[in-house]
């Protein structure tokens, strides 16, 4: 995540590097390149021997990655939930720490074209990755009433979800939903009443920004990679930016911080034969510092979690 503008700030830079522990000769992965502030600063506390992964899905943090010419490091045009087949095929076994970075990022909000924002009016794509897959305009042309009122509900937290979709399904019939300013002005016809200073479309944009890129999914996925991955005493540091996601990852580091974490349900085992947890938490929530926050007001949803792997083996499948 960035500062708005053509400035590159990004959120919780030295908290997440330090969280990380970084060993000069360790193997390390970056699962949201964005526009490479943490990368960079990975690589700057590597040796000669370490190792950076990167993974993007949008094509132009891939082509900003271009800028750096180290042989330690290497970017990959692909989800992170791909990061265990990518790791493979270049040889990599385990390791020393996973870095992610979740959400849609400024530079995808702040380029009005990417349609992430009701403030321009733009085509209605919304995609991470414009080369492949469905744009949320021939989304919201196909997709059944119920379907669009779910994802709004359950993704938007919206609790006009219902009006809001027999909106768009009676817009549609007339004429194609094709621009962000056209959704916005739907959404704010159904939307009765909203919090003092939120658009009454912001809830919507962020539910089917989500669906389109499957990315609460993408995340759950990730995060079993990641532990699966980890060398004992490895770390794991997320930062996310709304509950959905935080609340994603807070369940799944609680859960592997448990002893009973990967042991399958009906086992008949007394406490003191339960296995050691996979995982061990590492401090408290990390937020933004007040000095952030004030250079940066994106940052101040920002909340960081960390976990450090255990001796432990994985004795079940996890995720």
């Amino acid at each position: 995540m960035t500062a708005a503008g053509s400035i590159h700030v990004t959120v919780l830079l030295e908290e997440a590097v330090t969280a990380l522990r970084v060993d000069p000769q360790g193997v390390y992965v970056d699962g949201t390149f964005g526009r490479g502030g943490h990368s960079r600063r990975i690589l700057a506390a590597l040796g000669p021997a370490g190792r950076l992964v990167a993974f993007d899905r949008d094509p132009q943090a891939i082509a900003a990655g271009a800028q750096i010419q180290d042989q330690r490091f290497s970017l990959h045009h692909t989800p992170f939930s791909d990061m265990a087949e990518v790791l493979q095929q270049q040889g990599i076994g385990l390791v020393d720490g996973v870095l992610l970075d979740i959400g849609v990022s400024s530079p995808q909000i702040d380029e009005g074209e990417r349609g992430f924002s009701f403030r321009f009016d733009a085509p209605l794509d919304m995609r991470m990755d414009t080369t492949r897959g469905e744009t949320a305009a021939e989304w919201l042309a196909r997709a059944e009433e119920k379907d669009i009122a779910e994802v709004i509900r359950d993704y938007g937290e919206e609790r006009f979800a219902k009006q809001i979709a027999k909106k768009i399904v009676a817009a549609r019939s007339e004429r194609p939903i094709a621009t962000t300013r056209q959704l916005a002005a739907l959404v704010a016809e159904a939307v009765r009443t909203r919090e003092p200073g939120q658009d009454p479309a912001t809830r919507s944009f962020q539910a089917i920004r989500i669906h389109i890129n499957q990315e609460l999914e993408e995340l759950s996925l990730a995060l079993s990679q990641a532990l699966a991955l980890l060398k004992p005493g490895g770390r794991l540091a997320v930062i996310s930016f709304h509950s959905l996601e935080d609340r994603i990852v807070k369940n799944f580091l609680r859960d592997q911080a448990e002893p009973a974490a990967n042991v399958p349900k009906g086992l008949p085992l007394r406490a003191d034969q339960l296995p050691q947890p996979t995982l061990r938490l590492v401090g408290k929530a990390i937020r933004a510092s007040a000095a952030e926050v004030a250079a940066n007001p994106r940052s101040r949803s920002a909340i960081m979690r960390v976990a450090e792997r255990t001796e432990s083996p994985l004795l079940a499948k996890v995720g």
